[in-house]
Order: C-alpha cells, then structure tokens, then sequence
C-alpha cells in the first residue's frame, strides 16, 4: 500500500468483466490500495451485484485487500460467505438491518474488520452505540445502486461532521462511495476522509490505462492538496 494519508479503492464492479484478471494486474502494478466490491440484491438497491464466487476467484489472483459493500436486506445471512470467499473489511448499511451490533460482533468474531454505511439521508447518530465496535464509516455520495448520479453536495458537511464526532478515533477509516471525481476528490480528503471508491470516472476510464490512471488520480490529488494549504 501506499503511504499517503488517504486510500484508494477501485469499484470491481466498472472493470472489464470479460477481463477482470488483467484489471488486477494493472491495479497492482498502479499500486491500488483496495479492491472494491458491491453486493446488490435489488431490493436494498435496484440492481444486482458480485457474488462471493467472484470475491474467492479474485482472491485466488491477488493479496490486494479487498473491501465487501453490502448493499443488501439481511446481510447476516451472507456476511459469512464473503468473509469465507476472502473479504477482508466488510460493510454493511446501518439501514439494512435491524441488529447492527449484532451483524458487527458477527463480522468481528469471523476475523474481518467491521464497517458501517449511511445513506445520504442518514444521521450519523445511528453510529453512537457502535463507533467503538467498528474499523470504518462509509458515506454514500449519491444515492446507493444509481448509476450516473452527481455527488450530494451536502455530503462534503457530512464529512466534516463525521471527522468531528471520530476525533478520538484516529484509526477510524472515513470511506466515501460515489460522487467521487478529479474535482471532489481533493476536497473530500480536506473535509477528513482518507478512503475514496473509484470507479469509471477516475480509474476505469475508457481507452486508457488502469495502472497510469491510478497514478495520475494520486498527482492531481495531492497537487490539489497543496494548492488548498
């Protein structure tokens, strides 16, 4: 991994479905940080996501950590089949389920690190009972499952809300999904967070190559930093 203040994780789901195992090559030689993976149901979120026989093939190919987004209703029931297929952070929706510490202390008890998503019209108050139980918050940008949407500008208070109330934590990863572009990138990482999801528009970018872009995602943004200081 990198030794940035901030991680990269790159969304599996916007590569090359015919080619996946060329795409982790390339993310290993730009040296990603993480591997992204959504689990949809299409119920939580009307589409449908990666199974956890894709998570153990990709494991099979690469030591890359890999982080599960669990988009889905009942995470218990499949919580273990992704820790078992090689997840290493897995993330579930603090609207998803009616026990979250449960779901947290399952997650844990399996050996993987626990994290928590909130969806835009979340309140961050669901975390109190739970913040030290977790490794992660992620906060979703755009509505979950919706492709295309354009990052909620309330999101970058958000942010700033959430880096306030984790003061103490300072092993707290502050993940964001969605929304994430060259232009709130920088910006979200001066709000506080130090975990962005990458997708199509900054890693798995038509006719071009994956390792380069994933190094030329790291200039901008820390030229972007500096520029901001």
């Amino acid at each position: 991994m990198n030794n940035t203040p901030y991680k990269l994780a790159a969304s599996l789901i916007c590569s090359n479905m015919l080619d996946v195992a060329a795409d982790i090559r390339s993310l290993e030689e730009g040296g990603i940080d993480y591997i992204h993976v959504d689990v949809m149901d299409g119920s939580f979120v009307p589409r449908l996501g990666v199974h956890p026989e894709m998570v153990r093939a990709v494991r099979t190919i690469t030591n890359i950590p890999i982080d599960v987004h669990m988009m889905i209703d009942n995470p218990d029931l499949f919580v273990p089949d992704f820790i078992k297929a090689g997840g290493n952070i897995i993330i579930v929706h603090a609207e998803s389920t009616k026990h979250l510490h449960r779901t947290i202390k399952m997650i844990r008890d399996m050996g993987a690190r626990a994290g928590v998503a909130l969806n835009p019209g979340t309140t961050l108050h669901v975390l109190d009972y739970v913040l030290d139980d977790i490794d992660l918050v992620m906060l979703m940008a755009i509505n979950p499952g919706i492709v295309g949407h354009k990052l909620i500008p309330r999101t970058l208070d958000k942010i700033s809300e959430l880096k306030e109330k984790v003061a103490s934590r300072s092993d707290m990863i502050i993940a964001i999904d969605g929304g994430v572009n060259p232009e709130s990138a920088p910006q979200m990482i001066k709000r506080g967070a130090n975990f962005l999801v990458c997708g199509s528009s900054m890693i798995f970018k038509p006719d071009s190559a994956v390792g380069e872009n994933i190094k030329e995602v790291r200039s901008n943004i820390d030229r972007a930093l500096q520029e901001m200081n």
